[in-house]
């Protein structure tokens, strides 16, 4: 059993880097992908380029255990770099699909890195088998690279433009080639990326909190349907898509994105603390303290707490030395298993009222362990409050979502989630009140992905995805 299941929590997406034009290319690649490792922790990899020779270096495993320093030297004979962390949301869990993936065609040397999921890759990947085309890996980003292959264009720009009007969902891509770095983010922009600067050099990542690390400027958000072309010359700003709806992600300031990025305007801190005032004010309670799920929950049990005068306290320690996996042989070990993630603090929660702020509920199983645990430390009372709406819906976008009748809200009302997690109290942010964290008032339009809250989807879902992930 895996810690995402032990810990009943959504699974990480990607996360992506590039930078051109710097001598230490690698070595900031590096420590940006560490920052970003809360986006996956499956594999890594980065690869770098010098102009006429293509060097990369991947492993299973953190940054640090994918990318062993004896590999550094090597890397960093290239001026430029791209990098990924990843979670597995298409292709199985093994080297061959850590990427950057990495080609050698007639045009040249090329790396490819993407956060997000093609909804239509099944269809493209069966497409280009029955013409020839021989796949290295299961990840659906080699789709995109053979299509790349097969475009007949002189100009890289065209061939990647020609390519990505074919393929349809959600991404944020980074492809490397010889002389040029290109840099895209899905028409709806479902998947946020975002350009910095350091020094001469252009960087692009998943999230700006990379920026904060190696020293980096940030400049600003990629568009949806943008494409940058970095090279020795600059940075060139191009279109690949017209315009489509926005539809940014909304689980980037729930869950994904670490506190200290910035996302299209909005810091995520910021946003999740509004979260907590507005769940108060949505679904207030009698308590003696609040207390937050960590890591995702902390900023918006900051917010509940400020709104409602009631103490904010740490009432969960996270044990932050448990390894990625670990084996349960058996229920007993598998339902105490979460002690060894999460402790509750006897002295804060003892004889209190306790409201304990969660981000999310997924399969509910391990909030009914919490809720549990805080009853076994003391607690007299346990209100849960969720700081986002119930999830009714799969995600086809790079989100690795239990199948629709695993989530517990798709077919338990919230009365029935409350009996079976076991608390006083339930209540959860609804969509229209967590949308005026954004400004977004009476319900009106808005730039959002709330799919998984809604099943209103931004982009045509395939029939087998849905069937297989939606309906099974």
């Amino acid at each position: 059993m895996t810690d995402d299941e032990l810990f009943d929590k959504w699974h990480e997406e990607c996360g992506v880097f590039a930078i051109f034009g710097h001598e230490n290319a690698a070595q900031l690649t590096y420590f940006a992908l560490v920052a970003l490792q809360h986006r996956g922790q499956e594999s890594a990899g980065i690869a770098t380029v010098d102009g006429l020779k293509l060097y990369h270096q991947k492993g299973m495993g953190l940054v640090s255990e994918a990318i062993p320093n004896e590999a550094m030297p090597r890397l960093s004979k290239g001026h430029a770099a791209v990098g990924h962390v990843r979670y597995s949301t298409t292709g199985v869990s093994q080297l061959i699909n850590a990427q950057p993936l990495v080609f050698n065609f007639q045009r040249g040397n090329m790396a490819l890195a993407h956060n997000g999921n093609l909804v239509n890759a099944h269809q493209l990947h069966s497409f280009l088998e029955h013409r020839g085309a021989i796949f290295q890996s299961t990840s659906d980003t080699e789709v995109v690279a053979h299509l790349i292959a097969r475009s007949g264009h002189t100009d890289m720009a065209d061939n990647i433009r020609e390519a990505l009007s074919i393929v349809k969902g959600a991404y944020a891509f980074c492809i490397l080639t010889d002389d040029k770095l290109y840099a895209m983010r899905d028409a709806n922009g479902l998947r946020p990326m975002v350009l910095g600067k350091i020094g001469d050099a252009y960087c692009v990542s998943s999230e700006s909190c990379a920026f904060d690390t190696i020293g980096a400027e940030f400049v600003r958000d990629i568009e949806p349907g943008e494409m940058l072309i970095i090279s020795k010359d600059g940075v060139e700003s191009t279109r690949f898509a017209g315009s489509a709806k926005r539809a940014l992600c909304t689980f980037e300031y729930i869950y994904f994105a670490r506190p200290d990025s910035d996302i299209d305007g909005f810091n995520v801190h910021a946003v999740r603390k509004d979260f907590g005032k507005l769940l108060y004010r949505e679904h207030p309670v009698e308590a003696d303290v609040v207390i937050g799920v960590p890591d995702s929950s902390i900023s918006s049990a900051i917010g509940y707490a400020e709104e409602s005068g009631i103490p904010y306290e740490i009432g969960l320690i996270k044990n932050r030395y448990v390894g990625r996996t670990f084996i349960q042989p058996s229920q007993e070990l598998r339902a105490r298993g979460v002690k060894l993630k999460l402790n509750a603090v006897r002295k804060i929660v003892e004889g209190k009222r306790v409201v304990m702020i969660d981000d999310s509920i997924v399969r509910g199983t391990t909030s009914g362990r919490i809720v549990t645990m805080l009853r076994e430390a003391g607690a007299v009372e346990v209100h849960v409050r969720i700081a986002s709406p119930p999830v009714t819906h799969s995600c086809f976008y790079g989100i690795d979502t239990s199948a629709r009748h695993e989530l517990i809200a798709s077919n338990k009302s919230v009365e029935q989630i409350r009996e079976y997690i076991g608390a006083d109290t339930l209540a959860f942010l609804t969509e229209a009140t967590m949308m005026q964290a954004f400004g977004i008032m009476d319900g009106k339009e808005h730039g959002h992905c709330n799919a998984c809250f809604n099943g209103k989807y931004p982009t045509e879902v395939y029939e087998d995805l849905t069937k297989s992930i939606m309906d099974r």
